[in-house]
C-alpha cells in the first residue's frame, strides 16, 4: 500500500506521526508541503478523503488566517482552498494518505486506522 504524508519537519506532531508510520515498517512518500504545497485539485481530493471541509483543517492561529480574514463566514470553500494553496502554512498537519483514505495526525495515533 502506498502511503503519503504531508509533513512539516519543524512540527512535533508531524515528526511523531512520521516516526509512528515508520515504526510500522512503512516507508511513506514524504511531501514537505511548505516547500511543495498541494494545488487546489490535490487539496480538494485530500479533503474528500478526510471527509472534512476546508475550514476544518485551517490553522486558525496563523497570522495569515487573520490577515486574510478567513474567520469571515461568507468565505466559500473555494476561497479557503485558494488561501491554503497560496499559503500552505494554513494547512493543518500532518495529513497521511493511504489507499483511498486520509487521516489527520492529531493525535498521531489517528493515522493507524488507515494503515
Amino acid at each position: 500500500m502506498s502511503v503519503t504524508i504531508y509533513h512539516n519537519p519543524r512540527c512535533s506532531k508531524s515528526r511523531q506521526t512520521l516516526a509512528l508510520i515508520e515504526e510500522k515498517g512503512v516507508v511513506p512518500t514524504v511531501i514537505e508541503y511548505l516547500k511543495e504545497g498541494p494545488d487546489a485539485e490535490a487539496l480538494a481530493s485530500v479533503l474528500a478523503k478526510l471527509g472534512k471541509s476546508p475550514r476544518d483543517i485551517l490553522r486558525k492561529g496563523e497570522q495569515e488566517y487573520k490577515d486574510l480574514n478567513l474567520a469571515d463566514a461568507t468565505k466559500t470553500d473555494e476561497d479557503l482552498i485558494e488561501a491554503m494553496v497560496a499559503n500552505p502554512i494554513l494547512i493543518e498537519r500532518p495529513i497521511v494518505i493511504a489507499g483511498g483514505k486520509a487521516a489527520l495526525g492529531r493525535p498521531p495515533e489517528q493515522v493507524l486506522d488507515i494503515l
